[in-house]
């Protein structure tokens, strides 16, 4: 992978502006055009400011300009805070004042229908001709605390300087974070919000925030991107150097695609993303709270050398759920070392509870908090400590917080404090947030930012490698076997399904094992084909217009002679004409039957933003019930299959459970990676599913034992 993070230097002006010109500043004070200016001007921004409005005069002491044109230099930024229909024109002098860059601050585009897309495109249009780039239109504009400069027409006073960028899709939502932070005293250090992006989007802004020294995290608010898998590759590299939070919405969109296989229909876009966050180390979270809570644990704490976490508490009920929290977020407790419990026993009274959560019962002291905090960290099995602070009977909490500053300013381990309460505990809340370590009000938050540090520690230690094409397939084979169904679905304007025994083919040519099938078409033809395979047989429906064979009674297993097939034959015609009686039947598949093993579903399918993504889970009828799936980007690395096993109990169980034995995980490994590299191969296949995929026990490889694929036109 090319670790190397480059900017775009035409991003140069929205980040490290020359001058900037403000188009349709106002001097009255209940129009945005007031507000903005009032905030470039109040911001302290160190370079050349003009405001333009066709009415000429003055405003905030500064002259105001009638044309952009009549603008003296430096200007390298344009915010138009205009109506829409204004914004071509003022488009167009800004291109011919050679200013490269510009905010569309105003409503009205793409988002209020079609004339307003065709207003945008045309802006896009303008953009290029002139060399532009656009933040915009529809947002509220861009905020950097350290330069400074407040380009937005929000409220002040601004957010203090910080170390946590965000970057939102909303308006509504940056504006409400803004006034959040200013209440949680969050110190941030860039805000951009994107409106339509009609040219700038999430993607590109990545690069300047992780070079930039202020910045420790990059938070985001999607509701979707651009570009999936340049999404993917840049966000890879960036999160290499800075940790990047994300909040996703939109799970729920109705209207999903019909589908034909569980492969397609469990591959919602939520598992897209979720596979794509994965690759990149984007760390998702699943609430506003639970991004900013993480984000300050990332810019503020050390990463663990492992998930052995220490609790401190002065009353027991906290304790305990700290311990359920940190087990549910896929940590541990530490065990404390002899000569750690030893010096705990020096410490406190013998009425406290010395092993693991440590409790010092609610006449602990600030000197106790901290001397018990200080041997708990020189423990090697532990990683980190969760601190519980409730409202003490005869000690301050802003007075614990003093004591403990120092103990946790000396560690290179994590710790997270929890303050519980809230009149009680503000002297402590103000100590810690100006110390830069985090605190939480409840034992659970703070159990979940140590295992985000945890994750965030899982993913730099994993190799940043790209996907190594598979040599061992045969493309071209593949490629003449799809062309005549390609042709058929472009002529249907539809996809259309494949042969099975097409599918088999293409299976083989990459690698994956298939059972030997033949298709009979009279129940004499069953018999002979059944006997030079021999017995048992299973017997399946062949049509590519039924999907679930065996809930019509389609699929007959371990037919041991001659009769048992010819009259099998029979009850599967007979089954399938009272299920689906206009279904056409091309006659009956007859394959060798395989030893008992685990079934497992193995798919692939195309996504509309991230290309082809690879499936495994819990296979056999069950598998949507169920939905013990995991989905990864394909083709794929040796940890996204590693993760696709652990994540689901299907790849767990491979290992062996109670009286079953191991299974051949390696074949099913093998697997995997080959049908993802099928997928990315070939986007035309709109998806490929085995269900089930039969593994025998370690060392005997697995079977095929069902498989059903369909290729899309375009």
């Amino acid at each position: 992978m090319n670790d190397e993070i480059r900017v775009d230097p035409s991003l140069t002006p929205f980040f490290n502006p020359q001058g900037i010109a403000l188009i349709g500043a106002s001097a009255d004070p209940n129009k945005l055009g007031y507000a903005l200016a009032r905030n470039l001007v109040q911001s302290n921004y160190p370079g050349a400011l003009h405001f333009v409005n066709p009415k000429g005069g003055t405003l905030l002491g500064r002259k105001v300009y009638t044309n952009i044109l009549e603008v003296p230099e430096p200007v390298d930024l344009a915010i138009l805070l205009v109506p829409a229909a204004a914004v071509p024109s003022l488009l167009r002098d800004c291109g011919r004042r050679g200013i490269s860059a510009a905010i569309i601050g105003a409503g009205g585009f793409r988002e209020t229908g079609a004339a307003g897309a065709a207003l945008e495109e045309e802006c896009v249009a303008i953009a290029r001709k002139y060399f532009i780039r656009l933040l915009g239109p529809n947002c509220i504009g861009i905020m950097d605390t350290h330069l400074p400069l407040d380009a937005t027409f929000l409220p002040p006073p601004p957010p203090r300087p910080g170390d946590v960028a965000f970057i939102s899709h909303s308006g509504a939502i940056m504006a409400a974070v803004v006034d959040w932070a200013r209440g949680q005293d969050l110190g941030l250090s860039h805000l951009i919000s994107l409106g339509n992006q009609a040219d700038i989007s999430e993607t590109d802004v990545l690069a300047p925030l992780a070079l930039d020294a202020h910045t420790k995290v990059l938070t985001l608010y999607l509701e979707g991107v651009r570009d999936g898998r340049r999404f993917v590759r840049e966000a890879s590299k960036v999160s290499r150097v800075k940790p990047i939070v994300a909040l996703k919405v939109g799970r729920f969109a109705s209207g999903q695609r019909a589908v034909a296989s569980h492969t397609g229909a469990l591959a919602g876009r939520e598992s897209a993303f979720n596979a794509a966050f994965w690759r990149a180390g984007v760390i998702r979270a699943e609430t506003s709270e639970e991004m900013f809570d993480w984000a300050r644990a990332l810019a503020w704490s050390p990463l663990p050398k492992g998930r052995s976490i220490a609790i401190l508490t002065s009353a027991g009920g906290p304790g305990v759920t700290a311990a359920d929290a940190l087990e549910i977020n896929g940590m541990q407790l530490a065990e404390l070392k002899s000569e750690t419990v030893a010096r705990l026993k020096e410490i406190l009274p013998s009425a406290a509870s010395f092993h693991n959560p440590v409790d010092m019962l609610a006449t602990a002291t600030p000197e106790q908090y901290a001397a018990c905090l200080g041997a708990m960290l020189a423990d090697e099995g532990v990683n980190g400590a969760l601190v519980i602070i409730p409202p003490l009977p005869m000690q301050t909490a802003g007075a614990v917080a003093k004591a403990l500053i120092p103990v946790i300013y000396n560690s290179e381990k994590p710790v997270a404090i929890t303050l519980m309460g809230d009149r009680l505990i503000q002297e402590a809340i103000e100590h810690f947030r100006a110390a830069r370590i985090p605190e939480y009000r409840f034992p659970e938050r703070a159990a979940s930012a140590l295992a985000i540090l945890a994750q965030r520690a899982d993913f730099l230690a994993r190799p940043a490698i790209d996907p190594q094409p598979l040599a061992d397939v045969d493309r071209d084979t593949v490629k003449k076997l799809l062309q005549p169904y390609l042709e058929g679905a472009i002529a249907l304007g539809n996809s259309v399904p494949l042969p099975a025994e097409v599918i088999n083919q293409i299976l083989e040519a990459y690698g994956v094992p298939t059972l030997a099938m033949r298709l009979a078409t009279t129940a004499q033809e069953a018999v002979q084909v059944a006997e030079k395979i021999g017995y048992p047989v299973a017997l399946k429906v062949a049509s590519t217009e039924i999907a679930h064979k065996s809930d019509i009674g389609g699929v007959l297993l371990n037919l041991a002679d001659a009769e048992a097939v010819a009259q099998g034959f029979e009850v599967i015609y007979h089954n399938v004409h009272q299920a689906h009686p206009e279904a056409e039947i091309e006659g009956v598949y007859i394959q060798r039957m395989v030893p008992p093993g685990q079934e497992v579903i193995v798919g692939a399918t195309q996504d509309d933003q991230f290309g082809a993504l690879v499936m495994f889970g819990s296979g056999g009828v069950e598998v949507e019930a169920l939905q013990d799936v995991s989905f990864a980007l394909a083709p794929v690395t040796d940890d996204e299959v590693e993760h696709l096993l652990q994540t689901t109990w299907a790849g767990r169980k491979l290992r062996g459970y109670r009286n079953l034995p191991p299974s051949d995980r390696q074949a099913v490994i093998d697997i995997l990676k080959r049908i993802a590299q099928l997928a990315a191969d070939f986007p035309q296949l709109a998806e490929i599913e085995i269900n089930p995929l039969r593994v025998l026990e370690a060392g005997k490889g697995a079977a095929v034992v069902d498989v059903r694929a369909r290729v899309k036109h375009g």
